[in-house]
């Protein structure tokens, strides 16, 4: 799981208009998260096409693509490669998490429980090879930039947002600041008014900016010990350790000279162990495989209005007089974008 940093960081509201011609590297992977968990049925059941295929991503990135370009933002999505090392040793735990999900979703939607279902099936959502490789089809269709990173997708996001390419990475995770990012924007692609699990109770959901400088300046530590509170609390490439919160966390980090005295004090303290050499979690964060990126490939291309339409109609059985309507204000704004550029 990612590192929760919540309690610690400094963020503030952003209003979209902040954000009007910037660049923004959009963490992809986390994204379709979002829209395969969020964009279901009631019952928890994920939107389909006539052949099974799942499309509750392709509407998700469709619709909140067309609406963050209208916005004057410039997306990029940027994609995961191949798995870290570290990496692969947690995708085992959390594919039986997803599966003792999805045997909860199936329990509860067969009892009739339905808000329940819906909650676990957000639990057992997965990515598929071919749920991935859909949602870069469309990207590409929609004339946005598509970037492959070679690793882990938020530390190539990271990589270009601290040399310029980009003026913040969008993500949920929080992880994206131990990897260096100077500004994380939350909420980007998920705004909007959402209803809490269980309660008939609903809130809005606004952008938020967290600013790396800022939160290091306000608890006094450097990057580095920001990884080693991750670390302690646990992030995608490490479990934590039990009973440590941030508040602790962050008590532990000042305290200590090196990651060797913080490994020493959780043994003396808690008597626990870490599971693998966390050493190995700092330098991933420290210096990540990542890719220089040609300022040329972010530039937005025309969208292709005619394969979008058959993509998302056609293939995928999208009302057509929907995709239609959006598509082509898809291309009205890229080619007013286009033309005050000249």
């Amino acid at each position: 799981m990612a590192v929760d940093l919540s309690k610690l960081v400094s963020k503030r509201k952003i209003e979209f208009g902040e954000l009007q011609g910037r660049v923004i590297a959009i963490d992809a992977y986390n994204v379709l998260y979002q829209f395969l968990s969020i964009i279901r049925q009631a019952d928890g059941t994920p939107l389909m096409d006539s052949q099974g295929n799942v499309t509750s991503h392709l509407s998700g990135i469709f619709y909140r693509t067309i609406e963050l370009v209208q916005k004057g933002i410039h997306p990029v999505y940027v994609f995961d490669g191949l798995p870290s090392v570290l990496k692969q040793k947690t995708i085992q735990a959390r594919m039986r998490r997803r599966e003792e999900a999805r045997e909860a979703w199936m329990k509860a939607k067969e009892e009739g429980r339905l808000e329940e279902a819906r909650m676990r099936a957000q639990g057992a959502t997965r990515l598929t090879k071919d749920i991935v490789e859909s949602g870069k089809d469309l990207v590409r269709l929609m004339g946005i930039p598509v970037i492959n990173a070679p690793s882990e997708g938020e530390a190539q996001a990271s990589y270009m947002a601290m040399k310029g390419l980009a003026f913040a990475v969008g993500s949920q995770d929080y992880d994206t600041m131990l990897f260096g990012a100077p500004d994380v924007i939350r909420n980007l692609t998920l705004s909007g008014r959402r209803k809490l699990p269980r309660k008939n109770v609903y809130i809005n959901i606004e952008p938020e900016i967290m600013s790396l400088q800022d939160t290091l300046a306000s608890l006094g530590i450097s990057r580095k010990q920001l990884i080693w509170i991750g670390i302690l609390l646990g992030t995608d490439f490490n479990e934590g350790i039990d009973g440590v919160g941030p508040k602790t966390a962050l008590k532990i980090v000042k305290e200590c000279r090196d990651l060797d005295q913080v490994v020493s004090h959780v043994k003396e303290k808690y008597g626990k162990e870490f599971e693998l050499d966390v050493h190995e979690v700092e330098e991933l964060f420290l210096n990540p495989e990542v890719g220089d990126v040609d300022p040329k490939a972010l530039e937005a291309r025309v969208p292709d209005t005619a394969s979008i339409i058959e993509f998302m109609c056609d293939r995928h059985d999208f009302l057509r007089e929907r995709i239609e309507k959006y598509s082509h204000l898809l291309a009205g704004k890229s080619a007013e974008t286009k033309q005050r550029r000249l």
